[in-house]
């Protein structure tokens, strides 16, 4: 049973780096790919574009709010936000499995 627990163990911690290693490499592609309006920058820090009045607008562009989706989705309120579940129905099985499949009539 410890090699199964250990099994999953490995396979959420590569689950989760690989969910980090995504949000980090949609940021920097939306970050890259920003389009602010004319006389505003756009400011890698907060992730908004600002002009000289300090208003801040957030960039227009399709590519940069269609990251912003995907890396929110990726995070805890979309794919990642199924770990605990998944991780408490494995362990479940895992216990149904032990306790009720060593019976052995005689």
């Amino acid at each position: 049973m410890m090699q199964t627990l250990q099994a999953i163990g490995f396979g959420i911690v590569g689950f989760a780096v690989i969910v980090v290693i995504g949000i980090v490499v949609l940021t920097k592609l939306g970050d890259s790919i920003a389009n602010c309006p004319t006389g505003e920058t756009y400011n890698i820090t907060d992730r908004f574009c600002w002009n000289a009045t300090a208003q801040k607008a957030i960039p227009a562009n399709d590519a940069w709010t269609s990251q912003t989706y995907l890396s929110t989705q990726l995070g805890s309120t979309g794919l990642s936000g199924w770990i605990p579940a998944v991780i408490a129905v494995a362990i479940g099985g895992l216990f149904l499995a032990l306790f009720g499949g060593k019976k052995k009539s005689y």
